[in-house]
């Protein structure tokens, strides 16, 4: 393979329903001309997260649709995002499932399988239009923290 565009032609699977060209797409990164491209321990982490997100959508019983997976140091710091964001190491993704329903009922039916997926953390980001977001863990314990992000703060979720 040769650029990065000739790569980009190829569909490359990290899961059965998952790729890696959806799990690096960003619109900012595109207008901005900003380089999203990952390493290939990141690329290991996204194959690893792309699994999970085959477990959700097993769980929804219907396709998952990633809005945000990897981020570049500089794709993140342009959208504002956490400084340690583990969308950087290729260990988060925003979704939504709208044939299954808001985001608000995505990421109550997600909380019950807590196990089932493994997540480290699991957030309702801006309800009720917003996205669920999942991240989770390598070689570290999954916290299983269950979140919503609104108004500018967190509230955990029993």
């Amino acid at each position: 393979m040769g650029g990065v565009s000739e790569w980009a032609a190829e569909v490359i699977l990290l899961s059965p329903h998952f790729t890696v060209q959806e799990m690096i797409r960003s619109d900012v990164a595109l207008r901005k001309g900003i380089y999203n491209f990952p390493s290939a321990d990141v690329l290991e982490n996204l194959g690893v997260l792309a699994q999970k997100l085959e477990t959700v959508r097993v769980i929804l019983g219907r396709p998952v649709y990633v809005s945000s997976g990897y981020r570049s140091e500089e794709l993140n710091a342009a959208i504002g995002g956490s400084k340690t964001s583990a969308h950087m190491l290729g260990l988060a993704a925003d979704f939504e499932c709208p044939s299954f329903g808001t985001p608000r009922d995505v990421f109550d039916k997600l909380r019950d399988y807590k196990q089932d997926i493994g997540y480290d953390q699991l957030i309702l980001e801006f309800p009720p239009d917003g996205w669920v977001h999942l991240g989770i863990r390598r070689g570290q314990v999954a916290r299983g923290e269950a979140l919503v992000f609104s108004g500018g703060r967190y509230e955990r979720v029993a």
